[in-house]
């Protein structure tokens, strides 16, 4: 087997979510786990967040998924349901829906439902994504309180700025006024939020990059609020090479040498979810030593500069992202941010799980 793998570490999760619960201590926590757990394998994650009170999903399968594995908690589909056949299968299995739409409300009130479900309605409060404007929210309210397919409503929106030094005072003040006077549940912040904005925790607090160790706000890494990352990508030096001034790596000669250059081969490419466009000098570390990728990223391998680690040979560990690279400083070299890179790691890469008793292969 190619030595690269991703090691998905449960205490680094119970970790991020005790993080959560700090700063959001009266908060129930909804873990987002959509997007095969941001690229960490759903279930790897979820049984590493067991504490938390609800998981949020994008697909019926996933919530499926979840379900049948054994999880109690609420379950949450983040864009509701797309026809008649799924908003009866979310019923059979007491998954929660959002409700962004109208025509969402009238599959609702024009189906036989096993039991009533649980809905989340969303405000658009500036993000222009998925929403009732404020205008309309309190109409749709109403025929969501009176359709017989509906037990609880809890009152929800997202926030575009929450990360930005614009905050999140104009959106919040458009959804208080628009729901003043309600008493049902809310939920509105998600990882940027619970950071830095306490005043709109509310009832329900949706946590996603956060619980994987990676920042939600630019500029501000991961480590500075106490958050560990839950993913190390790792491989090996395959192949060690000595080129000499004016001589070049790589497909398109991206990197020429202007002095004697030790250059090391690593068993990761672009089809492994490494960024093809990382330039000359994005962080790697070999060895437990920080040093740089050269040339251009092919298909399976990459190249590093091993001239100040003479003890790097054949076999030598590399870490792509973990512990000593953090994935947003791979993502700020590359134009990105660090969910993307999570989210890319390829089905052929393996996965291992520490620290939960057990190992859950591909995840």
């Amino acid at each position: 087997m190619r030595p690269i793998l991703a090691t998905i570490s449960h205490s680094a999760l119970r970790n991020n979510l005790a993080v959560v619960k700090k700063h959001a201590p009266v908060s129930k926590v909804m873990a987002v786990v959509k997007a095969n757990g941001y690229g960490h394998g759903l279930l790897n994650v979820a049984q590493g967040l067991n504490e938390a009170d609800g998981f949020a999903v994008l697909n019926i399968g996933e919530a499926i998924d979840l379900r049948e594995t054994g999880f109690e908690q609420t379950i949450l589909l983040l864009e509701g349901v797309f026809s008649k056949t799924e908003l009866a299968i979310a019923a059979s299995f007491s998954i929660d829906i959002v409700i962004h739409s109208a025509p969402q409300i009238e599959m609702l009130e024009s189906v036989q439902l096993s039991q009533p479900v649980n809905v989340h309605l969303k405000m658009n409060t500036g993000m222009n994504r998925l929403g009732f404007v404020p205008k309309e929210y309190l109409t749709a309210l109403n025929r969501l309180q009176a359709c017989k397919n509906v037990a609880n409503i809890i009152l929800m929106t997202h926030f575009a700025t929450a990360d930005e030094d614009i905050g999140i005072n104009a959106p919040l003040a458009l959804f208080e006024a628009a729901t003043i006077g309600l008493d049902n549940a809310k939920s509105l912040a998600n990882s940027a939020t619970i950071l830095r904005h306490p005043e709109a925790h509310a009832d329900w607090v949706r946590p996603g990059i956060m619980l994987y160790g990676a920042s939600p706000v630019t500029g501000t890494p991961a480590e500075k609020f106490g958050l560990q990352p839950v993913m190390s990508l790792t491989s090996q030096i395959i192949s060690v090479q000595t080129i000499h001034t004016g001589e070049s790596v790589g497909y398109g000669h991206r990197f020429t040498a202007s002095k004697t250059t030790r250059i090391g081969v690593v068993a990761c490419g672009y089809a492994d979810g490494y960024p093809r466009h990382a330039p000359n000098g994005t962080k790697i570390a070999v060895n437990g030593t920080l040093t740089q990728t050269i040339g251009r990223v092919s298909m399976d391998m990459l190249f590093v500069d091993l001239t100040d680690i003479p003890e790097a040979n054949i076999g030598a560990p590399v870490e792509l992202w973990g512990n000593l690279v953090p994935v947003d400083n791979v993502a700020e070299a590359c134009g990105t941010v660090g969910y993307e890179l999570l989210c890319a790691v390829a089905p052929r890469v393996p996965f291992d799980v520490v620290d939960s008793g057990e190992n859950n292969g591909q995840g």
